[in-house]
Parts: C-alpha cells; sequence; structure tokens
C-alpha cells in the first residue's frame, strides 16, 4: 500500500490490493502529510462480487456497459463512453462503484468546468446514463450524479452560410467529384460519415429520393434508416455522375477517387476546410455546417421543425429546436408585412 500523485488529479492516490487485485481511491487532498495520515488510518474494504462486475471497480463496470450498449450505440458514443470513465477514474482512481460519494463526483464535474464547460456536460451526461444502468444492476441503491447539478454551458445558435458562401467555396474547390459531394451534403444534410458510404444503391432517381441506408459496414448515428427528397439542383449533380454508377455498379460508392474505395472522413473534411480558406470565409465554418446550413434553409422556408427533425435523422426533436430561433424571425417578418 502506497500514496502517490499524477498530473491527472491535484489530490494523492492511495494504492492497495483487494483479492490480488491493485485498486486506487482518492485521498481528496494535496496535501502529502494529510494524505499519509488517510493511509495510515485506512482500512481495508471488503468488496463483494455484483453479477458479472466481480471486482465492483470503474474499469470493470466500464467494460460490462459498453459491451452491452455496443449493438445499440455509435462508435461516437462508445468514444464518449470510454473517455468520460477514462476521466473518472483518473481523477478518483480505480475504485469499486460502491466508494463514489456525491461529493467526490460533483467536485470531479465542476473541476472539469472550470477548464473545459463543454467536456464537464459531456462526461455529466454519459456518465449519469452508464449510473442508471447500474442502478438497474443494482451494483449501486441510488444514482449519485441525479443529485449533481452540471454548470450550464454557453449556447451558441449554428453557423450557417448562405448560397452565395456556399457557391464561392464551390468556385474555389478545384475537383469536381468534391464539389459534387459538397453540393450534395448542403442539399441533403447528410452527415459526414453518411456521406462518405453514400452508394449509388441508396438513390432512386426515377422517384428522387435517397435512402440512407444501414448494413454490416455502416450504420447511421441513430441506428434508423431514413428517406430523404432529392431537390433540383442536386438533381443535376447526380444525374451528371450517374454514367459512372453504370461503369461502377449499384453497389459503387457514389463519390470516391478509387473505384469501390470509401474516401476517409477526415480527408472529405481537410479539403473542405481548404476550400473554405481560400474563398476567405469565417474559419469557424466546417464540413458539419453544410448540415446546419441545409437545415436553416428549411426552417427560414416556414419548415415545420417535426419535419427538419425527420430530415437530419435526429431522435429527440430538443436536438432540432436549436434552429428554432429561425422561426421566429420568419414571424417578425411576417408581423412587419402588416
Amino acid at each position: 500500500m502506497y500514496i502517490s500523485k499524477s498530473k491527472k488529479s491535484p489530490f494523492y492516490q492511495l494504492t492497495f490490493e483487494v483479492n490480488g487485485k491493485r485498486t486506487t481511491i482518492s485521498t481528496k487532498t494535496p496535501d502529502y502529510d494529510e494524505a499519509k495520515q488517510f493511509m495510515a488510518t485506512f482500512q481495508y474494504p471488503e468488496v463483494q462480487p455484483l453479477g458479472n462486475n466481480q471486482s465492483g471497480t470503474l474499469s470493470c463496470f466500464q467494460d460490462e456497459y459498453i459491451s452491452y450498449v455496443s449493438s445499440s450505440k455509435s462508435k461516437s458514443y462508445i468514444r464518449s463512453i470510454n473517455l468520460s470513465f477514462k476521466q473518472l477514474i483518473a481523477y478518483t482512481g480505480n475504485i469499486s462503484l460502491k466508494f463514489l460519494d456525491i461529493k467526490t463526483l460533483d467536485k470531479f464535474i465542476n473541476s472539469t468546468y472550470s477548464h473545459a464547460p463543454k467536456a464537464a456536460a459531456l462526461y455529466y451526461r454519459t456518465l449519469k446514463a452508464a449510473f442508471t444502468k447500474a442502478v438497474i444492476w443494482e451494483y449501486i441503491q441510488d444514482n449519485p450524479f441525479k443529485k449533481i447539478k452540471v454548470p450550464k454551458t454557453l449556447k451558441t445558435f449554428p453557423l450557417f452560410i448562405n448560397p452565395e458562401e456556399f457557391q464561392s467555396i464551390i468556385d474555389y474547390t478545384p475537383q469536381q467529384y468534391l464539389k459534387d459531394l459538397f453540393t450534395t451534403a448542403y442539399y441533403t444534410g447528410l452527415r459526414e460519415a453518411e456521406i462518405a458510404n453514400l452508394k449509388w444503391s441508396w438513390i432512386d432517381l426515377q422517384n428522387n429520393t435517397i435512402t440512407v441506408q444501414c448494413s454490416e459496414e455502416f450504420t447511421t448515428k441513430s441506428k434508423k434508416e431514413r428517406i430523404i427528397p432529392i431537390c433540383q439542383s442536386l438533381q443535376k449533380v447526380l444525374l451528371n455522375q450517374f454514367p459512372k454508377a453504370i461503369d461502377a455498379g449499384k453497389n459503387n460508392f457514389v463519390f470516391t477517387r478509387v473505384n469501390r474505395i470509401k474516401l476517409n472522413e477526415y480527408f472529405i473534411s481537410k479539403q473542405f476546410k481548404k476550400s473554405v480558406r481560400a474563398a476567405g470565409l469565417n474559419d469557424k465554418i466546417h464540413f458539419h455546417t453544410l448540415r446546419h446550413s441545409f437545415a436553416s434553409m428549411l426552417v427560414q422556408r416556414g419548415v415545420s421543425l417535426y419535419v427538419v427533425k425527420e430530415l437530419l435523422g435526429h431522435e429527440d426533436l430538443k436536438t432540432t429546436e436549436v434552429y428554432s430561433h429561425l422561426q421566429n424571425q420568419n414571424l417578425a417578418a411576417a408581423i412587419n408585412l402588416l
């Protein structure tokens, strides 16, 4: 048994063994003498097996929880879970769920908020959901995160670009396939991963629809398929590309540099950023801005938020409500006509 300190936590950590397994717990003090006193008075806990989570530690619960949700959650959400647990374990040590108290978790969230507000909100949401499952599995009696209030983060309206700005980006994009790719994203609101995985088999040019499909190789963020109508501006782009589909086959990707090879999402994002900077536009504009622009154009033209929600593939209307301020602008414009 010994105490040590790392850069990841302001407190000294006490390391000890339970049932042959090394465990770390926070002394909750940055003072060395107080940490030594903590170690001197520390009593070894009796950790009882909890279901499949034999040691009851945070890391074991993390593995079990991820195994449970991996089939229903996106890869990005799994990354959020891993990151949240990693930061929590760095702060508290790899202790048993039983020994986590509200005060320690409250300090963890608030100390994170002091230098990374958005990260604090992410950790709070993700860990709260995980600990709700821990209650259901009877690993703990109550979810401590339900008694913690995370400080509110500053919410800003999503950045979007108008048709003139978008045309400027297209003018500064040298490759035709990237011009077509950006245009498709602008007029469909497809996510970066959806654009990269878009196949000709998803596109029905007779009925002018794109069906965002799930398969063994790709699933949407919500794990649900959705249909997006093709507007006239986009129809022209896809019709120009269609001869490639005849040569390559329906299962080929729509946008590709090498036949049947999917474009890297990072590559798409980087090329878009190059075009934005070449056009001299706001450097905060990134590929996801095209999705915001698609939603913003619809709302500004009077489309209901519910319809926008379905087109974007949002699971919750609250996510789509970030565009509600544009409806207010439309209402004001309507009143000014009186």
